[in-house]
């Protein structure tokens, strides 16, 4: 029987916070649009990312204090940014040769699913009537070093996002190299899926419950 009670799952802004703890000191990093934008706003102490933007920005800070946003400063998500000093500006045909010409260290990117060997699929649900919009998430992960998921653990109707195969279109084959959820933080390598770390009261158990495909400790 699994047990449920105590469990305390982490919020989005303590899943970003993980996400952040996990990058190398100097990285070059590129966040998607949604819950991995949350990730730039926790850089821990005595650590320095550069953050990248597909449409053309080296060097985004914090996010502006409201009332003080710059239309024309915006990321790939079209949400409000701010430049640290020195930060660069450029065309985004030269912003993708940096993702394609491995350049940038870590991408961190949202998920629909997660299959057991790493696939990705984070761009459409296929629904008829859809509107695709794999924006640079197809470049990010052909070219970015290290990928990171930040997700739900399940979907809104408590389905599984980290599967055994991906029903949805996929955006890469084998491509993730780590999963932060609201429960879970969880390795993914040739040999399966390893958790690392759980959230406060989630069991082992319980935790599989929640997940489709086989997890290891």
């Amino acid at each position: 029987m699994v047990e449920i009670q105590n469990i305390k799952p982490w919020n989005r802004n303590e899943m970003a916070q993980k996400v952040a703890a996990d990058i190398p000191d100097g990285s070059y990093v590129n966040l998607g649009i949604g819950i991995p934008e949350l990730v730039a706003s926790f850089v821990p102490e005595g650590r320095e990312f550069m953050y990248h933007s597909e449409n053309g920005l080296l060097g985004i800070g914090p996010p502006p204090q409201p009332g003080h946003e710059d239309p024309e400063l915006i990321n790939a998500g079209k949400k409000a940014v701010t430049a640290i000093p020195g930060a660069a500006y450029f065309h985004h045909a030269d912003s993708f040769a940096m993702i394609r010409g491995k350049h940038i260290d870590v991408c961190v990117l949202g998920a629909f699913q997660v299959s057991q060997n790493g696939d990705l699929a984070n761009w459409s649900t296929g629904v008829p009537g859809g509107i695709p919009a794999v924006g640079g998430a197809m470049d990010l992960v052909s070219g970015v070093k290290t990928i990171f998921v930040i997700t739900q653990h399940t979907t809104k109707e408590g389905k599984p996002k980290i599967v055994k195969e991906c029903s949805y279109p996929l955006t890469g084959k084998a491509v993730v190299d780590r999963i932060f959820t609201d429960l879970a933080v969880i390795d993914v390598n040739k040999r399966g899926l390893f958790v690392r770390e759980m959230a406060p009261g989630v069991s082992f158990d319980y935790l599989q419950s929640k997940t489709e495909a086989k997890l290891e400790i």
